[in-house]
């Protein structure tokens, strides 16, 4: 057996985040990172040193920040095969795009420069992720979205979603949205997030892609709620724009290619006198290749 010691230098970045440490073992592996099974050594707070014992084989010692986070917000150091005690040293560095994540010092091999910009690349879609839910927001209170129009049913198609809204609703734009409609109380923005462009997230089911959408838009877990196979949460938002309060109800899919968020907005005072029609117009929602 030998000593592991690591030293987390003191920084303002992330400094109420204990970081986790795990080291990898493929016989009592309790947690995958980056496809490696990992048991947990301990925590390692701000400033704070540890010493771990550990083997004498070769393994790789990852640093997370929290389980959901791992495959994308990690650092990990390959531990060479020996007998003697390893001191290690590193800090967490400001960077949003990998959720400010703890790098070793001396630590610039080519498959860790590879993890890092993967890490910052996969960090980025779980920004545009947590936007996305709150960016309706700042878009309803200066567009001319919730405009006249009259209630007759009709179909909509764009980028593979379909959705029976009304004659009220006209197609517009909105930035970051892949399709938005407007009508003159309610507003329907959609996002399309490919399962290619989710890779590294851990995301294989449409229950943890909702538990991603809900975390990074920091949404209590238990908000989900199910409308029979589809899964909805919703919520009031202020406008600093024009001191309104919206309501949102944002419905979940899962297509053959992608994940859908689709949301509902209206003002509050508005929202029980649509609550039916949003229900119906979200089981309408279907999706073509």
């Amino acid at each position: 057996m030998r000593n592991l010691t690591i030293k987390r230098a003191k920084s303002f970045v992330a400094s109420l985040v204990k970081m986790k440490i795990y080291i990898e073992d493929h016989t009592a592996g309790e947690l995958t990172i980056n496809n490696v099974p990992c048991r947990k050594l301990g925590d390692l707070k701000n400033g704070e040193e540890k010493t771990f014992v550990i083997g004498e084989e070769a393994a790789k010692v990852f640093v997370i920040g929290d389980k959901l986070s791992r495959n994308y917000s990690n650092e990990f150091y390959s531990l060479p095969q020996g007998q003697e005690d390893i001191v290690l040293s590193g800090r967490n560095k400001y960077n949003l795009a990998n959720g400010n994540a703890f790098q070793f010092d001396n630590n610039n091999s080519e498959e860790v420069l590879a993890n890092r910009k993967k890490g910052k690349r996969t960090g980025l879609i779980v920004l545009i992720i947590a936007a996305i839910v709150g960016f309706g927001i700042g878009f309803l209170s200066t567009s001319g979205i919730l405009s006249a129009g009259n209630d007759k049913a009709k179909s909509f198609c764009a980028s593979g979603m379909e959705i029976t809204l009304t004659k009220s609703f006209r197609e517009t734009e909105a930035p970051g949205f892949t399709v938005a409609y407007d009508s003159k109380d309610v507003a329907v923005l959609a996002l399309k997030e490919s399962f290619a462009s989710l890779e590294g997230l851990n995301v294989d089911t449409l229950s943890q892609y909702a538990q991603v959408v809900l975390q990074n838009n920091g949404k209590n877990p238990s908000s989900l709620k199910n409308d029979g196979d589809r899964m909805y949460f919703a919520y009031d938002a202020n406008s600093a724009e024009n001191g309104k309060t919206y309501h949102y109800v944002t419905y979940l899919y899962e297509a053959d290619d992608a994940y859908w968020i689709v949301q509902f907005a209206t003002l509050k005072e508005n929202a029980d006198k649509y609550a039916k029609d949003i229900t119906g117009w979200a089981r309408s929602v279907t999706f073509t290749k």
